[in-house]
């Protein structure tokens, strides 16, 4: 597996995950448990894909991890303004 789908994968795993994490009161048990729930998964990945662990991969991976999180909680906010949208 590339670097790139790696990456695309981590990312897409994330998604949800920043989205319930948005959902979460911050810094509660919720919300810790979905900004580390997918780090399991990672390291399978990472282990599966014949990368493993090298230097240069970590960037790239902590980027797409972030970047979903980061989206997947953006996605909430638009989601709930535009239901806030039709109910007026």
């Amino acid at each position: 597996m590339s670097i790139e789908v790696l990456a695309l994968i981590v990312f897409l795993i994330n998604l949800p995950c920043g989205f319930f994490r948005a959902k979460s009161e911050k810094m509660s048990k919720a919300w810790f448990f979905w900004v580390h729930a997918p780090i399991p998964f990672v390291i399978a990945l990472r282990l599966l894909s014949g990368l493993g662990f090298k230097l240069y991969t970590f960037p790239i991976v902590i980027t797409a991890y972030f970047l979903g999180q980061f989206l997947g909680g953006r996605l909430l906010k638009v989601l709930s303004s535009r239901r806030s949208e039709e109910l007026h």
